[in-house]
């Protein structure tokens, strides 16, 4: 396959457009996962296998388990109250593993 190069702009919310004939070509559809990783001075996108992505299905039954054991807990020993003071900011975990 030749090489071909096809520019998308990064959106002030840190969003990026997949192009169109880069979609078609590897077949990439609204709702896939694609993984993000460094490789040297730039990045790699891998998309996900379908075998690799939970079904609709799986993921409301694991939502659901989820908020029966939170309700469980809640009920054993009361709500979570919110604490002033986490040792950490929202906008730190936008930043962790990021180099500066």
């Amino acid at each position: 396959m030749a090489e071909s190069r096809t520019m998308s702009k990064v959106t002030r919310d840190l969003e990026v457009k997949v192009p169109e004939d880069i979609a078609r070509l590897y077949r990439i559809k609204p709702g896939d996962e694609i993984e993000w990783q460094p490789d040297g001075d730039g990045i790699r996108l891998i998309l996900s296998s379908p075998e690799e992505q939970l079904s609709v299905e799986e993921r409301l039954k694991l939502f659901d388990e989820s908020t029966r054991r939170q309700r469980a807990r809640e009920q054993r020993l009361g709500p979570v109250e919110p604490t002033e003071d986490r040792g950490w900011t929202r906008e730190e975990l936008y930043d962790r593993g990021c180099p500066d």
